[in-house]
């Protein structure tokens, strides 16, 4: 399979002319030994580097991409942070033609940063279907021990080679389907913005991510048996996922409260007390759970207030010293201020309706346990008893408006 980007460039029913970075990505069994045919149709040159960490070197051995020069990562401790950054930064010297990434997602957010800086193209080479992050022009990164979405740069072409895909262990797989159930949320999430403010919304690019989400979700259960059809849904959809943001130009479409959920807990916060080893997918797919169930069960309510302001001394309880400033500023232009419970009550049947479209918690458990993935607080290494914690809490990670954060204006 190989998707055409170029095809969802220009003028858009929704008023907007997107631009997509990306020109083409490649879906096969086997893709990497045709590497080099592909970097000539995207017409990239000069010197190549290539990154990995030491796992997927090794993983590798084989089918690596051609490359000048290639830098090897250490696996242990390594994260999409600044540290990481500063690690790649000092590796790469003399003149790039362009990057190439070949890893899972914290390679990739690592490379595409660097690539950023250098203001070089990057080749994405998937080894891994387990985040959303591929083709993104965004990367999530803990940065001074709080998590930001950065603008960076998306990939010139992607190369996801089936055969190393499926081979990768099935944590990883398990982990790019919890990133993908996550959808469901942000996607409702976008659409509450859109009726309550009147936020920006493109028909094209949600049901772009909506569809391939469902197909994810009707082939999973054969993931288990590593059935290809299945790993090239969850690849493609991992993919347009991506595809998608580069044409909003933001996460918007791919992050709502299960993200803020699996962020609150990476950012380990004073107020929280948990150290998760989880993968980003595994606590997003808990946090899919968290709000499936929520939104659910908070879908009737009718007793509402103004939504309250955000203040110091209400946050700092949670996030402590380390983390108040950056939280503060990041709430400084609240998504939500203003809006009245009047105006919430007017519009309480349409956002009903866009929870509705969720599925529900034993819809989404049947198919979780049909794959074993993770799916309680305590599969990631947190307690239960913090729940009410991260749903208080983590709406503030990100000023984003989300039914989760509108939840702060429910009456007692």
């Amino acid at each position: 399979m190989i998707i055409d980007s170029k095809k969802y460039n220009g003028a858009c029913s929704c008023g907007h002319t997107h631009n997509m970075t990306t020109e083409f990505c490649v879906i096969e069994d086997g893709a990497l030994n045709d590497f080099e045919k592909y970097i000539n149709q995207a017409s990239l040159s000069g010197r190549s580097v290539c990154v990995y960490d030491e796992n997927t070197y090794e993983a590798l051995a084989g089918v690596r991409p051609k490359a000048d020069e290639e830098i090897i990562l250490p696996s242990e401790n390594l994260h999409a942070d600044n540290h990481g950054v500063e690690m790649l930064s000092q590796k790469l010297s003399g003149e790039i033609g362009y990057l190439i990434a070949a890893g899972s997602g914290t390679v990739h957010d690592l490379v595409r940063y660097c690539a950023s800086n250098l203001g070089v193209p990057f080749v994405s080479c998937p080894t891994a279907a387990s985040v959303d992050g591929f083709c993104s022009s965004v990367a999530a990164m803990t940065w001074h021990g709080y998590k930001k979405t950065l603008t960076c740069v998306a990939p010139k072409i992607v190369v996801a080679d089936l055969n190393v895909i499926k081979k990768a262990p099935f944590r990883l797989t398990k982990s790019g389907f919890g990133d993908i159930a996550g959808k469901y949320i942000a996607l409702s999430d976008w659409k509450i913005g859109n009726i309550l403010t009147g936020e920006y919304f493109c028909e094209k690019i949600y049901n772009m991510t909506k569809a391939a989400t469902d197909a994810v979700i009707k082939s999973a259960p054969a993931l288990k048996s590593g059935d290809l059809a299945a790993y090239s849904n969850l690849m493609y959809s991992l993919i347009m996922s991506g595809l998608a943001m580069q044409l909003l130009g933001n996460s918007r479409c791919a992050s709502g409260a299960e993200h803020h959920i699996s962020h609150l807990i990476e950012m380990q916060p004073e107020g929280l007390g948990v150290s998760s080893s989880a993968l980003h997918g595994e606590k997003v797919g808990v946090g899919t759970l968290i709000a499936a169930s929520f939104y659910h069960s908070q879908k009737n309510c009718s007793n509402w207030n103004d939504y309250p302001k955000i203040t110091e001394p209400y946050t700092k309880k949670m996030f402590g010293e380390k983390l108040i400033d950056a939280i503060m500023k990041e709430n400084e232009n609240d998504a939500c201020a203003g809006i009245t419970k009047e105006q919430i009550i007017k519009n309480l049947s349409k956002i009903k309706s866009v929870i509705n479209e969720i599925p529900t918690l034993d819809e989404l458990m049947e198919i979780y346990i049909s794959l074993d993935v993770k799916r309680s607080l305590s599969d990631i290494e947190a307690s239960e008893d913090i729940l009410p914690l991260i749903l208080e809490f983590s709406p503030l990670v990100r000023n984003r408006l989300t039914f989760m954060r509108l939840l702060r204006a429910k009456g007692e």
